[in-house]
């Protein structure tokens, strides 16, 4: 039987690895121990994929030390505003990654790159963001991904990526619910009060904004559940909302977190991916829906992937003027380069398809109807 995973000496390890032992306060506990438990729970999970979850642990919980250390160190951070940031978020597979990958390469504009959320501190300068040793060795190594891998999310070590890896310092995030099956986990995050981990967020980009300033440019699909918590860390933030078939963004979410499932617990559960993944497309639909109510209609921004696709700049020139930001030559011509350099099906394509996870069109009706009722949303397929 594989030894299970203990949650005090993963703390102890990272402590140990660190040599720091203050992670802020312990709003993170609860939910690394409702992980754990549902790591441990699964008795099938081979030992190898144990090594890769416990590893994992130590490096978010090392990580979490680092950054509030760095925050010590430099106490008048967390005084510092973070102004008008620009939140993107829907249906997980709608184009958030496309439409931030857009707005990243605005000068204007901040991002975290994914280099710097797997190595947070110390923070970069804005010299250095494409620059730094780490990003650099990041880059080195993603040159081994499978072209499957790349065609199923686009990423880069210096592209932006999502705010799940900052949330994951506080253990509340639904990448983390992708290791395998998860439901006590899951029941957690759709229940628990994120305040905790937005003040947090908040923290890491004060401290990352201190030497390579910018607007902030923020993108996650499960920003949508938890929209008012935003808010009350960030009443400036500015939202957009990007828009899909929801047949086939559910189609596609269970591809991608078939990944997940793969690379951490050592073995895909179709069944439990068709269910779980056709329930949170139908809440990331519904709270949004639901919050919008109570914000206001033109609170936020609506971006439609099928007008993306069709007409990319078309398409940010209209997001940038609901934003009331300027779109200058400068970043117009940085975004039709990175759309010519990565045209859609470059690394081959991603083929996905509902009935291999138990699903249907008529089964995920219900999910949508009220979706579809109320938005003019282009079908596919």
């Amino acid at each position: 039987m594989n030894a299970p995973l203990v949650t005090d000496q993963l703390i102890e390890q990272a402590q140990s690895q660190t040599g720091l032992t203050d992670f802020g306060g312990d709003s993170y506990r609860p939910g690394l121990e409702l992980l754990i438990a549902g790591i441990n729970k699964d008795s099938e999970r081979p030992e190898q994929f144990l090594a890769i979850n416990r590893h994992m642990i130590v490096k978010t919980l090392a990580d979490r030390l680092q950054v509030i250390n760095a925050l010590k160190e430099a106490p008048e951070l967390v005084r510092s505003a973070v102004e008008k940031p620009v939140f993107v978020f829907g249906l997980p597979r709608t184009g958030t990654t496309l439409l931030s990958n857009l707005l990243a390469v605005d000068p204007a504009r901040r991002s975290p790159l994914t280099w710097e959320l797997d190595n947070p501190v110390p923070p970069p300068t804005t010299e250095t963001l494409f620059t730094d040793p780490r990003a650099l060795a990041a880059l080195e190594a993603e040159r081994n991904l499978p072209a499957s891998v790349k065609a199923v999310y686009r990423t880069s070590a210096i592209y932006p990526f999502e705010c799940v890896s900052i949330l994951a310092h506080d253990f509340k995030t639904l990448s983390l619910e992708s290791w395998g099956k998860l439901p006590e986990y899951r029941e957690y995050l759709f229940s628990t009060d994120m305040t905790s981990a937005y003040r947090y967020h908040k923290k890491w980009l004060q401290l990352h904004q201190s030497k390579a300033p910018g607007v902030w440019n923020l993108k996650m699909p499960s920003h949508a559940l938890y929209l008012e918590t935003l808010l009350s860390v960030y009443p400036d933030a500015r939202l957009v909302w990007t828009h899909r078939d929801p047949f086939t963004a559910t189609g596609s979410f269970c591809s991608i977190i078939a990944l997940g499932h793969q690379n951490f617990a050592g073995r895909i559960d179709k069944e439990w991916i068709g269910e779980d993944m056709s329930f949170q497309a139908g809440e990331h639909a519904r709270r949004i829906m639901d919050s919008r109510a109570r914000i206001g209609h033109d609170r936020i921004i609506d971006v439609h992937y099928a007008d993306l696709m069709r007409d990319p700049m078309a398409t940010v020139r209209q997001l940038y003027g609901a934003l009331g930001d300027a779109l200058t030559p400068q970043a117009e011509g940085a975004m039709q380069s990175w759309l010519d350099s990565n045209p859609q099906g470059k690394f081959g394509k991603h083929e996905y398809k509902l009935a291999e996870y138990g699903l249907s069109k008529e089964r995920l009706e219900p999910l949508f109807e009220r979706y579809l009722g109320e938005y003019d949303i282009e079908r596919e397929g």
